[in-house]
């Protein structure tokens, strides 16, 4: 059954922005639109990035209907301050990041995202460059095993690699799912499928995800203004790691100056404050949309002081 694309912790994210006519905002994962038609509803201006050209495609009628309050921006996320500037806008009010797979590219068995639906074991978001079935085909099993293992935190990684290996070529999902079980056990009675794992490695791997988020988290430390608004929706522990340590080292948490030492050099003046706890959906949602389960909304405000330039 395919779930429709709903926006996860819409509320909450929204309640962060506050949007009104005189913000700007960038919706660095424009999907299906759901959080730009929130944005927008609040009378805001948004410059919408996604990778995928289905989205931009998609969403063009959104553009039609808001009159140049929407524009698109088929542009990975880590690029939106290059894009930007590029176009003569320097700061932004706010900055909102939706990170993953959509639901739209799970859904669509073309694309190659999931085993639910059988198809060609693709899973770019882009639609270029190398593809799951370059990879898994041509990649030595060590490799393999490492990708499995950092991204996928599967612990029998190196059994699910040698089974890859001896399997090749892969061409669909469908056979990667098979060869996973195979080499793990699978009973219809689990409660998560084994090869859950290594899908989510694999489309990591594919898309950078985990490289696009530290660089994407960056540019929007340059970008805001003082009091402007980064809202981050992860999915998995792997992503939540990377926007929790950045807030913390952001604001200066954790960092302390020994009254002891007096000679010690302070460290530099915190870029974001007022950051958020986890904050996760209700049973309520859960029940509206299931694919929020895993989800955690972290946002923070960002200080006059200057934008670190490092990378995580």
């Amino acid at each position: 059954m395919t779930v429709p694309h709903i926006p996860v912790l819409l509320d909450e994210v929204v309640g962060a922005i506050n949007p009104r006519a005189d913000l700007s905002v960038v919706d660095a994962t424009f999907g299906a639109g759901g959080y730009s038609a929130a944005l927008l509803s609040g009378g805001a201006r948004v410059y919408a990035f996604d990778r995928d050209p289905n989205a931009i495609r998609d969403g063009e009628a959104m553009v039609a209907e808001h009159g140049g309050r929407l524009s698109l921006h088929q542009e990975r996320f880590s690029e939106m301050r290059a894009e930007l500037e590029r176009i003569g806008v320097g700061q932004v009010d706010a900055v909102v990041m939706d990170i993953g797979v959509s639901s739209m590219q799970l859904d669509q068995g073309e694309r190659g995202f999931a085993f639910s639906n059988d198809g060609p074991l693709d899973m770019r978001m882009s639609q270029s460059g190398e593809s799951a079935a370059d990879f898994l085909n041509t990649a030595d099993e060590a490799a393999i095993a490492d990708v499995l293992y950092e991204y996928g935190e599967e612990r029998q990684s190196r059994r699910v690699a040698r089974a890859i290996v001896a399997a090749r070529p892969l061409e669909t999902t469908g056979e990667l799912a098979r060869v996973v079980r195979r080499a793990l056990g699978h009973k219809p009675h689990d409660k998560k499928d084994p090869a859950t794992r290594t899908f989510q490695a694999v489309r990591i791997h594919v898309n950078d995800e985990l490289g696009e988020l530290r660089a994407g988290l960056v540019a929007a430390e340059a970008m805001l203004k003082e009091g402007g608004v980064l809202a981050v929706v992860s999915f998995h522990s792997l992503e939540d790691r990377i926007v929790k340590r950045f807030f913390k080292e952001a604001s200066g948490a954790g960092r302390a100056v020994s009254r002891h030492l007096p000679g010690e050099i302070p460290g530099p003046d915190p870029v974001f404050t007022k950051v958020s706890k986890a904050i996760r959906p209700s049973d309520a949602e859960i029940g509206r949309n299931p694919r929020a389960r895993s989800s955690t909304l972290r946002h923070a405000i960002r200080t006059a002081a200057p934008a670190r330039e490092a990378a995580l």
